[in-house]
């Protein structure tokens, strides 16, 4: 597939519009109360009898931090008390047990993440506790081929933890950095020295990790093309195999931690445009692949290699491999996805206990995909994940005449066409270089529910 990528400024300003980052088609807002933890039940079941082979994917989520980052927008709790850490364990084996009971045992989890908050809040010997814990009710996969992943915060990092980590099987590390310049860490309050992180990517790498991915984001307060510049070039050093360049939406009415950023310190539409075109041609002539929205990858990486092989994906925690595996979903707010079903947990530590407590799954909403659900999902996926529909595939598996299904999809790309941001023939459409940056806005003429939201909470596309 076509990999290039052309910065226009001119049109990502005309197209600078709010909309779905589509890690889920239907996205969050179609989620509903309807879908429980029994419907949640069924679905999860009958994934065993449609393929007992099937693999699994764990999520874990670890609500807890020590401090504030003000531009966060995670699921969070803030917290000194480490007690509230050891209580929510005791609650996490239980939803463990249960999830455990719902799929047989002879499917193995070949991925699995850790995300958060901090997951390496957890002291070690209860970073080794969760992992016996996913043994005991879930057949790990311990083979090499496995995908075990992790968010780390190198402030968060005891002298052996990214050892035990290692032990413990994972062998892929994310961590948090955000931006190196120290007056942008003091305006969000994330004072993390560029030391600290190299010594974390360091013994990860000695350590036997596979993958490195360090996350930034642009558009916080103080940042320039010239700051974010020396930001990157920092970041080369470490040579990441992955690098997630996140776009922070200021939404303070939303997330309250926000209030404390000054919107007179937020640098204005013209830099942070400038520091995304900056930022692309760094990285291009670094040797990264773009392989979509935030994520960039080296050529010789597993994203980029999904990518070319048609096997990539996108899920609640971004681009992913191994789309055919069911998602499970540890802790509040965490999203699973199995078979044509979506779920999601409690969002409140209380009400999650509460429900474990009755004996329950805490999932409290969800939906389960209908058929035209399902058949857009997949032209979304495709246009999202490598850039181009065939219209023949898509046919064959879903049995329409893509035409007739989506003539006015396509009659509403005609102007994208017309700006030489898509290319729509008889067999297929593609996304040209020009248009690589601006995927939402090519899945949102796909997407059957945008028209019905009333007010609809989403960020802009650049």
């Amino acid at each position: 597939m076509e990999q290039r990528l052309v910065f226009d400024p001119e049109i990502l300003r005309r197209y600078d519009v709010s909309g779905p980052r589509y890690t889920s088609y239907p996205t969050a807002p179609q989620f509903h109360e309807g879908f429980d933890d029994r419907a949640y039940a069924e679905a999860a079941q009958a994934t065993n009898g449609a393929d007992p082979a099937r693999p699994l994917s764990l999520y874990v989520h670890v609500p807890f931090c020590d401090t504030v980052c003000f531009y966060c927008a995670c699921n969070k709790v803030i917290t000194g008390n480490y007690q509230r850490a050891q209580r929510y364990l005791q609650y996490l084996e239980r939803e463990a047990e249960l999830q455990g009971e719902l799929f047989d045992r002879e499917r193995t989890v070949g991925q699995l993440h850790f995300g958060g908050g901090t997951p390496t809040y957890l002291g070690d010997d209860d970073l080794r506790r969760v992992m016996a814990t996913l043994a005991r009710h879930f057949r790990l996969d311990e083979s090499d081929a496995r995908e075990f992943s992790i968010e780390i915060d190198p402030r968060a990092v005891r002298p052996g933890t990214i050892p035990l980590l290692g032990e413990l099987g994972f062998n892929r590390i994310s961590l948090g950095v955000q931006d190196f310049d120290p007056n942008v860490q003091r305006a969000v309050n994330r004072i993390q020295p560029f030391e600290v992180t190299a010594r974390a990517v360091e013994q990860a790498r000695a350590n036997g990790f596979e993958s490195t991915n360090l996350d930034l984001i642009y558009g916080l307060p103080l940042q320039t093309v010239e700051t974010y510049t020396a930001t990157l070039e920092r970041a080369l050093e470490l040579r990441p195999e992955r690098l997630a360049i996140y776009n922070y939406a200021h939404l303070p009415q939303m997330f309250k931690t926000q209030r404390q950023i000054r919107e007179a310190d937020l640098p204005d539409a013209a830099e942070k445009l400038a520091i995304l075109e900056t930022t692309i041609a760094r990285l291009t002539d670094a040797g990264y692949v773009y392989i979509g929205m935030d994520h960039f990858a080296l050529p010789d990486d597993e994203l980029a290699t999904a990518q070319r092989a048609g096997t990539l994906q996108r899920n609640f925690q971004g681009y992913s491999t191994r789309a055919e595996y069911d998602l499970v979903a540890l802790g509040p707010t965490a999203i699973g996805k199995v078979g044509a079903s979506y779920s999601q947990n409690l969002r409140e530590l209380d009400a999650y206990y509460a429900r474990l407590d009755a004996g329950r799954l805490p999932v409290f909403r969800g939906l389960e995909l209908n058929a035209d659900d399902r058949l857009r999902r997949d032209v979304i996926t495709e246009l999202m994940c490598h850039s181009r529909i065939d219209f023949a595939a898509i046919e064959a598996r879903h049995g329409i005449v893509f035409g007739e299904v989506f003539g006015d999809a396509l009659e509403r790309l005609q102007g994208m066409e017309a700006d030489g941001l898509v290319r729509i023939g008889a067999e297929r459409l593609e996304i040209l270089p020009r248009g690589r940056l601006l995927l939402r806005n090519v899945a949102m003429a796909f997407d059957a529910y945008l028209k019905t939201e009333s007010a609809p909470r989403y960020s802009k596309v650049v």
